[in-house]
This record gives C-alpha cells, sequence and structure tokens, in this order.
C-alpha cells in the first residue's frame, strides 16, 4: 500500500506540475460551456426571431401586393440595407424574380412561377429562405381561398381532417440542442481531458527512460498501472465535473422560455451524471494507456490516442441515425451511458437496471485492460518498444 500511495503521489506531482498540459486537460471542462450558451443563443435567436431579410427583387413593380406582404414581415428590398450589413448580405445574394405576366397570369387564374436564387447549402440562409418561402406560401394560399370563397366555395371544405396535435414531452426534453451538445461534450471531456496525462505518462515516461527506472524497482507492475489510471481518470473526472458546473451556471443566461424548454440539474441529476461518467474516465484512460504503450514513439502513441477522441464522438450520431435501437446498446459502455445521459436531461426516470449493467460492463473492460496492461508490461518488448 505504501508503495501505491508513492507512486501515485509522483503521478500526481507530474500531473499537476505541468501547468501548461493541466490548463489543455481543462480547457474542455472550461470552454464547452462557453460554446453551448453562444451556440444555443445563436439558434434560438435564428428560431424565434424576426430580423430583417434583404432581397433583390426583379420585376417587383408588377405586384405591390406581394412585395408589400413581404415588406410587413420584415423581408426587406437590397436597396434598404443598412451600410455596415451590405457586405454580408451582398455575399448572400438572394434574389427573387417575378415575371412580367404576373398580373395577366394573376386575372387569368394560372399558375405563376416565381423563381427564388440563393445558395441553399449556405447555413446562414436557412432560417431567411424558410421565411421567404413560408411568406410566398402563405400569401398563394390566402388568394386561393379568396378564389374559392368568390365562386361560393366554403374553404372549410378544404380541410375534412383537422389534426389536434398534444405533446406529452417535458419543458425539458424540449431544450434539444443543449441536451445533445451537452452529452457530445461530456463524452468527449471524458475521453479528452485525462489524454496528454496518460501519454505523458506511459509513452513520455518511456522516452524519458522514468519507466525503465520504475519497473527495475521492486515493485508491481498492476500497481505502475493502476497509479497512472487514477491520476490520469482524475484529472478527467475533474474536467467533466468542472464542466457539468459551468454548464448549468452558462445555460442559466440562455432564455429557453422563447422556445417553450426549460433546462435545469438538480443535484440527484448531477450526481446520476457523475455517477456515470466516473467509470467512462477510467474506461477512457485505460485505453489510452494501453494504445500509447503499444506505439513505439511518443508522436505514434498521440496519434493513435487522438482517434480514440473518434469513439465517443460517432457513437451519439449512430444512436440518432438508429430508430430501432438494438436491446444490447442499453448495456453496452458507452451506447448505455448515451442512452442514460439522454434520458437523465428529459427529465425521465433512471433505468436503474440500465444503469448497473452498463456500469458494471465498463468497469469490467476497465479491469481487463489494466489487467492485460499490467502483464505485458512484464515484457521486454514492449517496455524497450521493440516489438
Amino acid at each position: 500500500m505504501i508503495q501505491f500511495k508513492a507512486l501515485l503521489i509522483k503521478e500526481l506531482k507530474e500531473a499537476f506540475r505541468d501547468k501548461r498540459a493541466l490548463l489543455v486537460a481543462m480547457s474542455m471542462g472550461l470552454l464547452a460551456p462557453v460554446m453551448i450558451m453562444v451556440m444555443s443563443k445563436t439558434m434560438i435567436k435564428d428560431f424565434v426571431d424576426n430580423p430583417p431579410i434583404y432581397v433583390k427583387f426583379s420585376g417587383a413593380e408588377y405586384a405591390p401586393k406581394l412585395i408589400k406582404t413581404l415588406k410587413d414581415n420584415n423581408i426587406l428590398d437590397f436597396a434598404d440595407v443598412p451600410e455596415e450589413e451590405k457586405r454580408n448580405w451582398q455575399e448572400r445574394n438572394v434574389e427573387l424574380i417575378i415575371p412580367d405576366s404576373y398580373g395577366e397570369d394573376m386575372l387569368d387564374g394560372k399558375a405563376i412561377d416565381i423563381i427564388l436564387r440563393a445558395d441553399f447549402s449556405e447555413k446562414s440562409l436557412n432560417a431567411p429562405l424558410r421565411r421567404i418561402k413560408e411568406e410566398i406560401r402563405n400569401f398563394s394560399l390566402a388568394i386561393g381561398y379568396k378564389r374559392l370563397l368568390v365562386r361560393g366555395i366554403d374553404i372549410k371544405l378544404l380541410q375534412p381532417l383537422r389534426l389536434q396535435e398534444q405533446d406529452t414531452s417535458l419543458p425539458s426534453s424540449n431544450a434539444v440542442i443543449i441536451t445533445l451538445m451537452l452529452g457530445l461534450y461530456l463524452l468527449m471531456g471524458a475521453f479528452i481531458s485525462g489524454q496528454s496525462i496518460s501519454i505523458d505518462s506511459s509513452a513520455g515516461e518511456r522516452e524519458r527512460n522514468v519507466l525503465e527506472m520504475l519497473l527495475c524497482q521492486p515493485v508491481s507492475t498492476l500497481k505502475i498501472v493502476l497509479a497512472k489510471l487514477i491520476c490520469s481518470s482524475l484529472i478527467a473526472t475533474i474536467s467533466v465535473t468542472l464542466m457539468l458546473v459551468l454548464t448549468t451556471v452558462s445555460v442559466s443566461f440562455v432564455d429557453l422560455t422563447k422556445i417553450g424548454a426549460t433546462f435545469s440539474l438538480d443535484g440527484t441529476t448531477f450526481i446520476a451524471l457523475l455517477l456515470l461518467l466516473i467509470p467512462l474516465c477510467f474506461l477512457a484512460a485505460s485505453m489510452q494507456l494501453f494504445f500509447a504503450f503499444q506505439a513505439k514513439t511518443f508522436k505514434e502513441a498521440q496519434s493513435t490516442v487522438a482517434m480514440l477522441i473518434m469513439v465517443p464522438t460517432m457513437i451519439p450520431v449512430a444512436m440518432m441515425i438508429m430508430d430501432d435501437k438494438p436491446v444490447w446498446t442499453e448495456w453496452a459502455p458507452i451506447f448505455g451511458q448515451t442512452l442514460l445521459m439522454e434520458d437523465l436531461f428529459k427529465g425521465l426516470p433512471v433505468d436503474w437496471q440500465a444503469f448497473t449493467v452498463t456500469t458494471a460492463a465498463t468497469i469490467a473492460l476497465t479491469a481487463g485492460l489494466v489487467l492485460t496492461l499490467a502483464k505485458r508490461l512484464k515484457s521486454e518488448k514492449v517496455v524497450m518498444s521493440l516489438g
């Protein structure tokens, strides 16, 4: 026990002595809440607010009522764009082309082709184009209804069925933007935060010949691996805890009521999230140590471990694509934590059976990696990177 305590103190001292590496390790926990707040505010603003849109009209003189309707809804002529926004709207280049036969076709009751020209792949134009299309569609429907009324036809005949939607989701479920980002960032935080510490304490120590000296001492390789694992996992745990605390604070500056949503992390949810994430921090650290020790050089270790970051990022995306999730996803490491975190964010009750099984599976996988690595460290090929 004294040997293990000495090893752990040595690892912790080395980890906390390098302030730059420590700052990099904590950067995820510090920056993610800020990014969540900024992105949430931007997306809510695009979704709810009604900022002016500037369009280059061609043939506006042929459809004065349509142009007036658009202006009433803050869709304005490009000539009215303020000087400070002119460059942005010039680059976006949204055009609405009205044919010169608009008036005659309207009188004859013919379909009129109005051309909306823009770069539909441009992300900044998603909301403006959606608004323009909605306004033109509503204007077209209004004209159609008036024509039917003039001909003595009740427009209610067009809607023999009316679908009444009753949303059974909780208000917390509507904060999809925040929960998706926070879930992804928490998984990435568990995998990224301890990365630099794991690489430095494995491949780094081997290059500095510290590992060789350590293995010459009368101490078991299992104790060495456990000390490194706890040190790296502790850094990752501090980072995800910091992320959760700061996210709770930063989200309070986002007005979610505009989209009818709420988001809060009470004490029970906070503890449940930590209990889910701590085993993941240990699993991430064990994987990083395992692969870093297999690498021949420090650079190779950095490249190999960096690829592990793809794991937490791909799994939530895969879960979103799958409509019918297999049962095993509730129990498998990372998959299970992703589903349980989603339920916690939505305010749903925790499935304690899935919680226990996925945590046990994560711990078992971590233990397997630790024991395998401890055994491999007895090999001269691994220690001297001769393999």
